[in-house]
């Protein structure tokens, strides 16, 4: 039998806090920077409650330790998602996992949202599986958070590696949903969306990408967003966008790409401060300077992709995130839960398929007259 420290853990507790199914067992460094996460996030919200998974024997003197025993439930699973393990091992034989378990809690509503930083692919099928896709979605879509030149510091991007394909249908879904998750996350009344090109041009790109363009543009009024077009590489950290829609092949190139970049110029930066006794002194006086920028583009202040297409919510912490990046991620998730997400989400993913089908009737050849033979106008 699981161990609780409150009597219940419903969706939504006795006092209107909000309830999180937290993985303590998938990360990098262990359960402790989970729990340190949780705590702090715990202690800036005294309505939440939380479940947390994992062993036990591990988990009770770290909460116990944090003081948050009075907000947290423990469910003893003996069991972990190792990072090398393949998905389809992970379903196999993940019944008796913190995944697992996490990801349960929220189909039985128990908890309103799951977070884990534990394996993507095995945590995306398991996703998949316990809450099945929200109905009219193909595939559903990994969205992050890109640091940006925008007033809210930051553009959503989607699929970021959810799925390497995507037709024009999966776009014109992502849109939506992208649109949706800035709005209710990102607090963007009216998000400005683009679809990620070779070109700004119009006659640029794959045929699905051409396709895609006239759907997202023809959907804009029935999602409440502004359809901005063609955007390039180098509008990721723009002020023209808001959202970036793309497959989850050139997302997961475009993040990895972007995560290695910042990591060599920091490096570079570092190298060149310490190089000489003046580039030291140079360093001590543009210290608080430094600081700020660092505070501005720390990736851990926006840890957390949301899987967007599943019925309920589902945040991925990276699996190296320490306490701040995991408060973050749990900050994400508790504040998609308080907005309604979910229902906003499957709102948007119904407009998403009736504007598909509407198109799909447009486009297509009418049958012809029976009296002339001709094609009807």
């Amino acid at each position: 039998m699981p161990r609780t420290f409150p009597d219940s853990a419903p969706a939504v507790s006795a006092d209107k806090g909000i309830v999180l199914s937290v993985d303590a067992m998938g990360g990098d460094k262990g359960p402790a920077a989970v729990v340190a996460g949780l705590a702090r996030f715990l202690r800036d919200e005294p309505a939440a409650r939380a479940i947390l998974h994992g062993r036990e024997s591990e988990l009770t003197p770290l909460v116990t330790k944090r003081g948050i025993a009075g907000q947290v439930t423990i469910r003893d699973c003996p069991d972990v998602v190792q990072m090398k393990d393949k998905p389809s091992v992970a379903l196999r034989h993940g019944k008796t996992t913190s995944m697992w378990s996490a990801i349960s809690a929220v189909r039985e509503g128990d908890a309103a949202v799951c977070i884990s930083c534990g394996n993507t692919g095995a945590l995306m099928a398991m996703s998949m599986l316990l809450l099945r896709k929200a109905e009219g979605v193909n595939r559903p879509a990994i969205a992050c958070l890109w640091p940006s030149r925008n007033p809210s510091g930051f553009n959503v991007m989607l699929d970021c590696g959810a799925d390497i394909r995507a037709d024009q249908d999966d776009l014109l879904t992502y849109a939506l949903m992208g649109a949706s998750y800035a709005r209710n996350g990102l607090g963007i009344k009216h998000p400005r969306v683009g679809l990620l090109n070779v070109g700004v041009e119009e006659h640029k790109g794959r045929a699905e990408l051409k396709v895609a363009h006239d759907l997202i543009a023809r959907a804009a009024p029935r999602g409440d967003y502004d359809y901005v077009g063609f955007v390039e590489g180098g509008d990721l950290p723009s002020s023209r966008v808001d959202v970036i829609v793309t497959d989850g092949f050139t997302g997961n190139v475009a993040l990895k790409t972007g995560e290695g970049t910042a990591t060599l110029i920091s490096e570079l930066l570092r190298a060149a401060f310490m190089k000489t006794i003046l580039s030291r002194f140079a360093a001590l006086l543009s210290y608080s300077s430094m600081r700020r920028l660092r505070k501005r583009i720390d990736p851990r202040r926006v840890n957390g992709g949301v899987f967007l297409g599943l019925n309920r919510i589902v945040v991925k912490s990276h699996g190296s995130a320490d306490a701040t990046g995991m408060a973050a991620a749990v900050q994400l998730a508790y504040r998609l839960a308080q907005s309604g997400f979910s229902d906003k989400l499957a709102a948007r993913v119904a407009s998403a398929v009736a504007l598909a089908q509407e198109a799909h009737h447009d486009d297509a050849p009418q049958d012809p007259s029976p009296l002339t033979g001709k094609t009807a106008t």
